[in-house]
């Protein structure tokens, strides 16, 4: 059985995992109303965005991981830390 060859990264030569993996093969449909159209297109425009589809994708991924990393379990629950009162007290014995 041959192994499985890697492909090089064209910009820098290093092996990579293929490309097949990074390739967008899903596709989600979004039906805006005229405002939210017109809200895009006008930010877009104000900022220089030619690639909408980029700029949507990544602004969708970055609340998702904004939400993730905000929820991240802890070792107490919300309502145990929202108990919790913080003093300022001196951290060294001696002051």
């Amino acid at each position: 059985m041959a192994k499985k060859k890697h492909k090089k990264d064209k910009k820098s030569g290093d092996r990579t995992i293929s490309s097949s993996f990074l390739r967008r093969t899903h596709q989600v449909t979004v039906l805006l109303n005229e405002k939210e159209k017109e809200a895009i297109d006008s930010y877009c425009k104000k900022y220089n965005i030619t690639n909408k589809s980029k700029f949507i994708r990544e602004t969708i991924i970055r609340q998702v991981m904004d939400t993730f990393l905000t929820d991240y379990p802890t070792l107490f629950d919300k309502e145990d830390m929202d108990k919790i009162k913080v003093t300022s007290k001196p951290l060294s014995p001696f002051a």
